[in-house]
Formats: C-alpha cells, sequence, structure tokens
C-alpha cells in the first residue's frame, strides 16, 4: 500500500472511508485526478467507493470493527473488473465507469448491513452508482473535464482484477490520507 502514505507533516485522520483501489487505472486517470479531483490532492488513489465516510477514526482498530468489515467484504468473491468508458453526474463529475458494476453494489450493501449507521454518502443519493472519479467541476471547468475526457478516450478500456479493499483514514487536507487495513474478498477455491 505504498501509494497511501501520508506526509511527515499531516493531520490527525478526521473521517474513514473504505475503497477499491484501481492502481491499473492511474497510468489513464492520474494526470487528470491530480489537478481535477479533490481526493487525489488528498492522497487517496484512483478508487471506486465502497463506503464513505465511514466510522470514527477512534473507532477505526476496534476489534469488533476490523472483525465486521472482514467478515462483510468476505461474502462477496473477487472478480474481473473493466473500466471501457466514461460517464457523467450531470455536468459536475466525470467518471470511469465501472463493468460489472454489481459486486462493487453489493461490497457496499453488505458492509452497510453491518454499519447501518453508515449509509453511504450520509444517505444523500437514493442510488448509489459505483464509479471511479476522474474530474469535478468544483475544480477546473467544464472544457477542462471534456479535454480530460478526450485525452482518456483512446486509452480505455483498462482491465483490472479486484480482490480486496482499503479501510483509509485521513482529512480533507493534502496527502494526509493512509491505508489502516486491506480486507480480502473471497476466492474461488476452484
Amino acid at each position: 500500500m505504498p501509494y497511501l502514505v501520508p506526509a511527515p507533516d499531516a493531520p490527525a485522520p478526521t473521517q474513514t472511508a473504505l475503497i477499491v483501489p484501481v492502481p491499473a487505472t492511474h497510468a489513464v486517470v492520474g494526470n487528470h485526478r491530480d489537478y481535477l479531483d479533490v481526493a487525489a490532492s488528498w492522497g487517496v488513489p484512483a478508487h471506486v467507493t465502497v463506503l464513505y465516510p465511514f466510522v470514527e477514526p477512534a473507532c477505526a482498530e476496534a476489534p469488533e470493527v476490523v472483525a465486521a468489515i472482514g467478515a462483510a467484504v468476505g461474502t462477496v468473491g473477487a472478480f474481473p473488473c473493466s473500466f471501457r468508458r466514461t460517464a457523467w453526474f450531470d455536468d459536475d463529475v466525470l467518471y470511469l465507469d465501472p463493468d460489472p458494476t454489481q459486486p462493487f453494489r453489493d461490497l457496499t450493501a453488505a458492509v452497510w448491513g453491518a454499519f447501518p449507521d453508515h449509509p453511504p454518502y450520509r444517505g444523500a443519493h437514493a442510488t448509489v452508482i459505483p464509479h471511479l472519479t476522474v474530474a469535478e467541476r468544483r475544480l477546473g471547468d467544464r472544457a477542462a473535464l471534456e479535454e480530460a475526457e478526450r485525452r482518456i478516450g483512446p486509452s480505455l478500456p483498462v482491465q483490472t482484477y479486484v480482490d480486496r479493499v482499503l479501510f483509509v483514514a485521513g482529512a480533507q487536507a493534502p496527502r494526509s490520507w493512509r491505508a489502516l487495513r486491506e480486507f480480502p474478498l473471497a476466492t474461488d477455491p476452484g
């Protein structure tokens, strides 16, 4: 997990999340995320969110929390995934659309089921759409996001294999996020 190393002067974590890291996409989206995705500036790698915000950082190492995350994540099998196209949330967010989406939905449902007091995005969205954020309008205008999309397109698809979830913590500050634990998805014994 060397890509989640906080800066030496990083503030203490104020929030946590569960994410699926997707390092295979970095070569395609990394430069764009560096300037157009606020989470990248915080040190969060390219990822698909499982659950955010999550438990208070002070609770992150509690044995019952760790055990419940592991049990929930372990109910979903590891799977191949492809990022074949870009998509948009209105005019505000450019993202990579994972295929398939159902295993990501299953991960979110399993963890949320184990932690019902922590709905995805605090319940702000009726439907959670799995996605890998590339760029946000709050950091660039529509033309900048469209240019990122134009440059990304020829490099798609990106193939990967999803076999783990990271438990991460940090603050809304540069290079402050760190990996706390890694949880494996179920593997097929055959």
